[in-house]
């Protein structure tokens, strides 16, 4: 092995190769420093005086499986300068670390990869070890996120297990990265947010939440200037719980085993939109006979495809035509889910046309939040939540490949 191997292979400068010893099924690579390298590690001085070594070894790189060390004698140095005696600093591995800084470049590029436990298995150490380089590489770039750059920004919140335990997540829409978690949900959870956004004076065009009172509050009380773009699936979907409501409404009241057994196993056909509907299964026909049985949830229905297509104008006033059509259709019909889906939507008009002039929506974070419950599922779960912050704000990075 040439000293050369040491800085191509492994990173080392400034050392040369001694011998190379085989040890129980690791590799052991002893190196010396150069002696005109020597300085004092507080002044820099090169005037300084030898004062013992210590012998460390340092977890490398592997080669294939089995693992490599880094033997040195380290320095220790009295400086004729500022009369200190300290060991001199390393040129390949950081203060109080049993690896170098070329183990640590490899273990983050697994991580990319792998989980925290199968790195560790990899590479035979502790999974402590692998935890706590990832956190360090983590906390150095993600501490906090420059905000001074955001334009359009998303807003929910995600359950992170039982017990109503949430997370509220603010995602940029440009990059798609978090730029934001806090804990709870609400706009207490946000209030760390706004301060550090008013400190970064970012210019914040639209904001995409659901049509949550307390979002809305807090958009309104610290952006004032940002419009607010209501989600389109949040819309949907409070669309299909309320018809899911009067399914169970109108099957409760239904008379006769027919009846009855037409509004069994409809509630799936409700919910879903007609182009995925299985022919093979006579979804289609079985829809059909549960809507002829019931004028009510026909009236729901059908007004639940109309309502898809506002977000399908071809300008804002027409979108804002068409939605005060299907207001006044929904209120004439007189069933009160329809009824109360109008006022809902009427008093969210404005949130609701944003939409054409910001086509945002919080689908992106739906997507980071679905990378999240993957996350967690992947390491069982997170005790420390600061470390659990650090991954979401990485996640970004992050790529899950279907394969197989």
């Amino acid at each position: 092995m040439s000293t050369s191997l040491l800085y191509h292979g492994f990173g080392i400068h400034g050392y040369q190769y001694v011998r190379t010893a085989f040890e129980k099924g690791t590799i052991v690579f002893r190196i010396t420093q150069d002696a005109f390298t020597l300085r004092c590690p507080h002044c820099k001085s090169r005037i300084v005086r030898r004062r013992g070594t210590v012998v460390r070894r340092f977890k490398t790189i592997p080669i294939g499986s089995i693992p490599v060390f880094i033997e040195l004698a380290i320095q220790r140095v009295e400086c004729l300068r500022c009369n200190i005696v300290r060991q001199v600093k390393l040129g390949f591995a950081n203060w109080r670390r049993t690896y170098t800084r070329s183990f640590e470049r490899y273990v983050l590029a697994l991580c990319r990869h792998m989980t925290i436990q199968d790195v560790a298995n990899h590479l035979k150490v502790g999974w402590d070890t692998i935890k706590g380089i990832l956190k360090r590489y983590l906390f150095r770039r993600f501490k906090r996120p420059k905000l001074n750059h955001l334009k359009r920004i998303a807003i929910d919140e995600i359950s992170i297990g039982k017990g109503h335990r949430y997370l509220t997540v603010v995602l940029d829409l440009s990059s798609g990265a978090v730029v934001f978690v806090g804990d709870g949900k609400g706009s207490d959870a946000l209030a760390p947010f706004w301060k550090r956004l008013k400190r970064s004076k970012a210019d914040i065009k639209a904001v995409a939440i659901d049509m949550s009172p307390a979002y809305i509050a807090a958009v309104l009380e610290n952006l004032a200037q940002a419009a607010i773009v209501f989600d389109r699936f949040h819309v949907m979907k409070l669309y299909n719980d309320r018809l899911s409501e009067l399914r169970r409404h109108l099957q409760r009241e239904a008379e006769g085993p027919l009846q009855i057994k037409v509004f069994k196993g409809t509630r799936w056909l409700l919910l879903k939109n007609p182009e995925n509907l299985n022919n093979e299964k006579d979804e289609s026909n079985r829809l059909k006979e549960a809507l002829k049985f019931n004028e009510p949830l026909a009236s729901a229905y059908y007004l639940k495809e109309d309502l898809r297509q506002f977000w399908n104008q071809k300008s804002k006033a027409e979108a804002e035509k068409y939605l005060a059509a299907w207001i006044t259709k929904a209120r004439s019909s007189k069933v009160a889910m329809l009824m109360k889906m109008a006022s809902t939507l009427a008093g969210h008009k404005y949130g609701l046309l944003s939409y054409y002039d910001h086509p945002i929506s919080t689908g992106p974070l739906e997507g980071t939040n679905n990378k999240i419950k993957t996350l967690q599922r992947q390491a069982y779960g997170f005790r420390d939540m600061e470390f659990f912050k650090l991954r979401i704000f990485g996640l970004h990075e992050t790529k899950y490949a279907l394969v197989g």
